[in-house]
């Protein structure tokens, strides 16, 4: 570029330039993660700002804005240029090894037509799919192939051009844009960058650049490369660089692109200082006037649905219906209603059941869904017919007969008043959303079902992006900066918090909050970092995979969206839910619910346990039982219903009907609570206030809910029947008011107002206040069919609990198993409902927690805890544990245990879990156990590796002699364990106190001076109160005087609060705030946040507190000890005996050789459907115990072997034994082991010699 600085001073007046005729070609958005700022609408509207009539978007590698950047364009009148800055592999694209793959090169490609956009996708979806390696690569080999309707533009100087050049290399520079040129004709363009005036290195290659294009006869064009839309977010970018590279800004040797200004450059600029070589701008616009991509939105790209029979789609989906109906309305079996024609369906549903569904029916058939309606009462009866557990129905979707009908849905619409209209609506056309809550750990399978039955070609998950918000902004910001963590946050927490779920803008906050606007006004740092923050607010931080999202194509999905690789390996598409759903794509959420394998897993309980098969879509929704647990609150577990501000409506409300469980749910949500609308509800349901309407007309609509507007549906309804509107108008209305939509609402009011004067007779001025008051509930209206489905859900767990409460918890429990949190809140549930928790044992614990039900044996059911809920013992533990059990019944020892269990899977640290936990109580004490570890552990690895190579089991049932087997002899510790350390080990491994509670020994006194924890609530706010318990985390702080506080949790049987320690109570106890001290505590309650306001949680402010001496405590738990036995003397600790634990002979014929005591154990099933009776056999002998007799030979034959023999040894001595049978005892002697062969022999001379001769014999006896 050496001549255009020179020529600059030619023109300073920059109105010569038209900025129409140039495009700027080479533009990169927010979707260039943590590299490009701008976003999509600011870069068009400055684009439109500077006059120019076309722009690019070609982003790193990826194609994620395309529609955003389209739709956005077309808005502003703007011609919309598809492209990306691709990477090219230095080698293939498939090539992935070391440095030399590491660094592929830039190139520009731009769709002409929209072959060349679907070319551009394609080769996005290859670049990601099969040739990313650091970066998303193609190779010239694809371009050659893919290159149809495309423009190519050299890049940077980080393209293959540009690189050559830069580095001196122009022979190299110029056999690469000749063959690009061979490859794109006159479709490929040498790209000058618009920063040598700032760069000398580029304006070198630029002016190469300018020859080359000369010499070859390839047209050139300039670019800005721009990042950032205005050249004062330069400081911006260059924080956004940092956080990419986890670099400070004030770091030298750190990513940077200060040297140049990487901005949207104003054309008339550019035009100044390329003058001389004005063509370069021109031919922007000449690229521009060639491109000519149209990208259809709002098409219906729906699958087709293999029908049977020659059948429309309409057809089948006509006659599906018809006999779900029956099914559903007409007391007719599922099996039955499949056979029956339309005709015979019909003669059995009533008049108003038709209507509605054949107008249902019709909309979907006019706005083409049929097919869609197929697919998705596909896959769902796939998976009933499988036994998968389905949600009743989710959002809109449960408004639907048609739903109902085929099974998609299980809520029946009618009986609760659900509205097609607000799932599809003729006016406002759209793909349905129908959401599918599927039992979270069957999900996989429905999905693989879907890709089996319509081509891995053609579904794909959709792809989600994270953007900054206000306060991981200013995070993000601050640590860049150098601003210490504590300071950061420190500011980021002034920032309001998301107001129902909506953030508030940074800026506003900064105007609004009076300490933010000090703290910026103030505090020069918290400026700069509140600055660069909102520079960077709402710029995309990161990007994954949509949690439920599935796309499913008519055709190859590549033909419609680009795709990527995304978290886990999962392929998804590169357009997000927003776009994929605009160009019409069908979408399906696949939502996994822990709550609906909750369900199945009960279910499973309960038939292994009660042998009772029950079908949860038909239990009655008026059993007392679920009412009267829904009254009392006892809600742990039940879903959406646990929370302690649920459970307190609850009682309030006193709900007898599911109309109450689903208003409750709707109403229990930020703007209801806080506009008061649940208190108004509660008390009118309850008589405590009068049910009222501001007009008669309203009765209709509010009385379900006692005169309150709790649902969207009944603003519906309200329009309807107060304004005269239809059913697609009152939806209209409700999206106008929910959505808070101003362009609608605005035309949306004079036909509501008009309508009711008009239909009602009502005067104007009730109209429009009765308007008002809609526009005020828009915040606080919920959709009902969304709430009904999910209240079914309540209420089908809630079923499950009051009536089989133990089956109920133990699925719950398995379903929170690493959650040790929630697994200690629901064994304090169980000993509220009086179901003992029993701990895990090796002989009774399945994976899964299990239920033990009662029998002759045990007088009450219990729950096992499951093994794998042990914190380090893994399911594959557990499942070889199972195995052996299994194979050779219950263990009798720990060495019977050592021996069968296989040391590979079931290692030393999964023995030591187990020990601690309590798994191997019934067989020996923890302390004798774990002080005997590596020994138990040598043992098992030694008897096995003997069994493997098959050094005790060759011959076949040989009994070894006993009294010479290898034996386990445990030695006794020196120190027993003690109660708070077995305690502190259950609570780590298990989450939970099981054996003993640490407060056991103070029941008395805290019964006496303290109130429970379950029993402070907020209705005490301010009064003082007494608590105690166990101290289970602690945080102290120092305060900006320097003087220590703290934050305690404490914890009694019943609960749990945090106590909050001033400075004054702090200082006066300073050694007091430690974990495990039981404490007594006098303070005053406290529900108010930081700013005073009223909030939900309960806390306890300190003014004294004191620990709880040992002498203070009762004496009816000392001396307990895990895993000893009662002996009724507690006045002091109990000393584990020692025990030692000979191998049991095997049983042979129904004899044994030592006196067995045989018990019967009762049945366990468990959440996996296994179960076990087995009997067991006394393991563990004392010196007093009778010895094996011995037994009477005349002679003997004794072979001695090393410890090392071989497997060819043992072979050749049983070949010769066989040759020699006779009625001597033969018995080999190896390693300090005999082992008595299960066959007789006969000891002469010749077998002597044949044995001596072997070699690896040591000695041949016979006596």
């Amino acid at each position: 570029m050496g001549g255009v600085a020179a020529g600059m001073a030619q023109k300073t007046n920059t109105d010569w330039f038209d900025p129409a005729q140039f495009v700027h070609l080479h533009n990169h958005t927010h979707y260039s993660l943590l590299d490009g700022l701008q976003k999509v609408p600011e870069m068009l509207d400055r684009v439109k700002e500077l006059g120019m009539e076309s722009v690019a978007i070609t982003d790193h590698g990826s194609l994620s804005g395309v529609v955003e950047f389209y739709k956005g364009a077309k808005d502003r009148d703007l011609k919309p240029i598809i492209g990306m800055e691709t990477y090219i592999a230095p080698r293939g694209y498939t090539d992935k090894d070391g440095k030399q793959d590491a660094n592929p090169y830039h190139l520009v490609l731009l769709a002409m037509d929209n072959q060349g956009y679907e070319n551009l996708m394609r080769l996005s979806t290859l670049a990601h799919l099969e040739g990313f390696y650091y970066k998303p690569r193609i190779d010239r080999q694809l371009l050659e192939q893919y290159n149809q309707g495309l423009i190519a533009l050299s890049a940077c100087v980080g393209g293959e051009l540009g690189e050559a050049l830069r580095e001196g290399r122009d022979g190299e520079a110029q056999e690469t844009a000749q063959w690009y040129k061979d490859v794109f004709g006159d479709r490929y363009y040498l790209e000058l960058q618009d920063h040598g005036h700032e760069w000398d290195e580029q304006a070198r290659v630029n002016d190469k650049i300018l020859e080359l294009g000369e010499k070859l006869d390839i047209q050139v064009v300039v670019t800005a490369d721009a990042h950032y839309c205005m050249p004062e977010d330069q400081d911006a970018h260059e924080v956004l660089l940092c956080i990419q590279t986890g670099s400070l800004v004030r770091e030298e040797k750190r990513m940077s692109l200060k040297n140049m200004h990487l901005h949207l450059s104003d054309p008339r600029e550019m035009a100044q200082r390329w003058q001389d070589h004005l063509h370069v701008m021109t031919n922007t616009k000449a690229i521009a006037d060639r491109c000519h991509v149209e990208i259809p939105l709002d098409n219906i790209l729906i699958p087709e649905f293999d029908v049977p029979d020659g059948k429309t789609e309409h057809e089948h989906l006509k006659e599906l219906g018809y006999q779900g109906l029956a099914w559903r309305y007409g007391g007719v079996s599922r099996e039955e209603s499949a056979h029956l024609t339309i005709e015979q369906a019909k003669s059995k549903v009533e008049a108003n059941v038709i209507e509605r569904f054949e107008h249902e029916l019709s909309v979907i058939n006019n706005m083409g869904f049929d097919g869609y309606f197929l697919i998705v009462a596909d896959f769902i009866n796939w998976g009933k017919d499988r036994g998968i557990i389905f949600g009743p129905g989710r959002g809109s979707a449960a408004g639907s007969l048609v739903s109902y009908a085929v099974n998609i849905t299980d809520l029946d619409p009618l009986l609760y008043g659900l509205l097609f209209e607000r799932f599809l609506n003729p006016e406002r056309v759209s793909m349905p959303d129908i959401d599918i809550d599927i039992q979270d750990d069957r999900r996989g399978e429905v999905i693989d079902y879907t890709i089996s039955k319509y081509g891995e070609d053609k579904v794909a998950n959709i792809v989600t992006f994270g953007t900054m918000a206000a306060r991981n902004a200013t995070r993000d910001t601050a640590r860049v900066l150098g601003v210490s963590f504590a300071e950061a946050d420190r500011i980021a927490k002034m920032i309001p918090p998301p107001q129902q779920g909506r953030h508030i803008p940074l800026e506003k906050s900064l105007g609004e909050v009076e300490e933010l606007k000090e703290e910026y006004e103030n505090n020069p740092q918290s400026k700069e970092v509140f600055d660069q923050a909102m520079r960077l607010e709402g710029t995309i931080r990161s990007h994954g995979v949509h949690a439920a999202g599935v796309v499913i194509a008519p055709d190859e999905i590549v033909k419609y969206t680009p795709l990527e690789i995304a978290q886990k390996g999962a392929v998804s598409t590169q357009y997000s839910m927003d776009p994929v759903e605009e160009i019409g794509l069908l979408k399906i959420d696949f939502l996994g619910l822990a709550n609906l394998t909750i369900i199945k897993n009960a279910l499973r309980i309960i038939r292994k346990v009660y042998g009772e098969e029950i079908d949860i879509s038909a239990i009655p929704l008026d059993d007392p039982a679920t009412f009267d647990l829904f009254r009392r609150a006892d809600t742990t577990g039940v879903f959406q219903f646990e929370s302690s501000g649920m459970q307190r409506y609850m009682k309030q409300l006193s709900p007898d009907t599911l109309e109450d469980l689903i208003a409750l749910s709707a109403l229990y949500r930020p703007g209801p609570l806080s506009s008061g609308y649940i208190d108004d509800f509660v008390a009118t349901k309850n008589g405590e206030k009068e049910v009222t309407y501001d007009h008669p007309g309203l009765q209709n609509a509010l009385e379900p809910t006692y005169g309150v507007l709790v649902y969207q549906e009944q603003v519906m309804q309200i329009a309807r029947e107060m304004c005269g509107f239809s059913g697609n108008q009152a939806d209209t209305l409700n999206k106008a008011i929910s959505k808070k939509k101003a362009d609608l609402m605005a035309k949306m009011k004079p036909e509501f107002v008009e309508g009711m004067v008009s239909h009602k007779g009502v005067d104007r001025e009730f109209a429009e206040n009765y308007w008002d008051k809609l526009e005020g509930f828009a915040d606080y209206c919920f959709n009902k069919s969304h709430s009904a489905s999910y209240s079914l859900i309540s209420y089908q767990t809630a079923y499950l609990k009051a009536n089989y409460t133990a089956a109920f918890m133990a699925a719950l429990m398995t379903s929170d198993a690493e959650d040790t949190d929630r697994i200690s809140i629901e064994i304090d549930e169980c000993r509220h409902m009086n179901i003992p928790v029993l701990p895990p044992d090796v002989n009774e614990s399945y994976v899964e927690f299990a239920v033990r039900p009662n029998s002759d044996a045990q007088a009450e059911e219990a729950i096992r805890f499951g093994m794998s809920a042990i914190k380090n013992v893994g399911v594959g533990a557990v499942e070889e544990i199972l195995r052996a059990r299994d194979d050779g019944g219950r263990f009798t020892s720990v060495e019977d245990f050592a021996k069968r269990v296989a040391i590979g899977t079931v290692n030393r640290k999964t023995w030591e879990s187990l020990i601690k936990a309590g798994a191997f109580d019934e067989l020996g004490d923890r302390a004798t156990l774990l002080h005997n570890l590596d020994k138990i552990i040598a043992f098992a690895q030694k008897t096995q590796k003997e069994a493997q190579n098959g050094q005790t089991d060759l011959f076949g049932d040989a009994v070894v002699e006993e009294s010479l087997l290898p034996k386990l002899d445990l030695e006794t510790p020196s120190e027993t364990v003690s109660t708070h350390e077995s305690l502190q080990w259950e609570r780590h491994l298990l989450g939970v106190y099981l054996s003993h509670h640490p407060l056991d020994a103070y029941d008395s006194y805290l019964a006496t001076y303290a109130t429970p924890l379950e029993q402070v609530t907020s209705a005490g706010e301010g009064k003082s109160v007494a608590v105690g318990g166990l101290i289970t985390d602690v945080r102290e702080i120092t305060t900006k005087n320097g003087a220590k506080m703290a934050f305690a949790k404490i914890e009694d049987k019943t609960g749990e609060l945090e106590v909050i320690v001033f400075p004054r109570t702090y200082a006066e106890s300073p050694g007091l705030w430690q974990l495990d001290t039981v404490v007594l505590v006098n303070g005053k309650i406290n529900t108010t946040d930081k700013d005073g306001n009223a909030g939900q949680e309960l806390k306890i402010l300190a003014d004294t507190a004191r620990e709880i001496p040992a002498g203070e405590e009762s004496s009816d738990t000392n001396g307990y000890a895990p895993g000893v036995p009662d002996t009724g003397d507690n006045s002091s600790e109990t000393t584990p005996q020692p025990v030692q634990y000979d191998a049991a002979p095997k049983e042979k014929s129904g004899e044994s050789d030592v006196a067995e005591a045989t018990t019967s154990e009762p049945e366990v099933s468990t959440a996996e459907g296994g179960s076990s009776r087995e009997g067991g056999t006394a393991t563990a002998t004392t010196a007093t115990q009778a010895k094996p007799a011995a037994v009477t030979e005349t002679r003997t034959l004794e072979i001695s072997l090393p410890a090392a023999c071989g497997q060819d040894t043992l072979v050749s001595i049983k070949q010769l034994l066989n040759q020699h049978q006779g009625s001597s005892q033969a018995v080999i002697a190896m390693d300090g082991t005999r082992i008595k062969l299960p066959f007789t022999v006969a000891p002469s001379d010749n077998l002597v010699r044949s044995l001596q001769d072997l070699g690896s014999v040591e000695t041949v006896t016979v006596r």
